[in-house]
């Protein structure tokens, strides 16, 4: 068995008072706390791979991860704000097989949790809290099973 852990970027600054384009808004110190717990929860984890959206903020998320991990941060446009439903699954499917940290924003995580459900895994109340993680367990290349960690900060 092997496992997607799905994490949803942590706190950011506040976007109505952000001038920059969005994809720029770093991570606030309370989502720079989130991204230590993060790592805490999961650098001893078999990660092998380290998958982010390309925003600052969830490549700020995951830094401390693949740090501790010594793994290289990969990007794809599949976990971006506003992603296609279809990029994002086609992505986790690809991954199924892999242990491997996704960070995503929570349109993209609100539609593989509904995927995942819709596919009959157990999941519960969609919770997305900035700063938290889903681990979806997989099997023969499906997820059979999620649970979720909320942030620690």
């Amino acid at each position: 068995m092997t496992a997607l852990y799905l994490l949803r970027h942590g706190k950011a600054g506040d976007r109505s008072k952000w001038d920059a384009p969005d994809h720029l808004r770093p991570l606030s110190k309370r989502g720079r706390r989130q991204a230590e717990g993060l790592a805490d929860l999961l650098g001893k984890e078999p990660i092998a791979r380290v998958v982010s959206s390309p925003f600052v903020r969830c490549r700020e998320t995951v830094e401390p991860l693949a740090a501790r991990l010594g793994v290289q941060i990969e990007t794809v446009d599949a976990l971006a704000e506003g992603a296609s439903v279809d990029d994002s699954v086609a992505l986790v499917d690809k991954l199924a097989g892999e242990t491997v940290a996704l960070c995503t924003h929570g349109d993209v995580m609100g539609n593989l949790l509904w995927h995942f459900e819709r596919q009959g895994v157990r999941i519960g109340e969609h919770l997305m809290q900035m700063g938290s993680a889903w681990i979806l367990d997989t099997e023969a290349g499906a997820v059979i099973s999620a649970r979720y960690d909320p942030p620690t900060a």
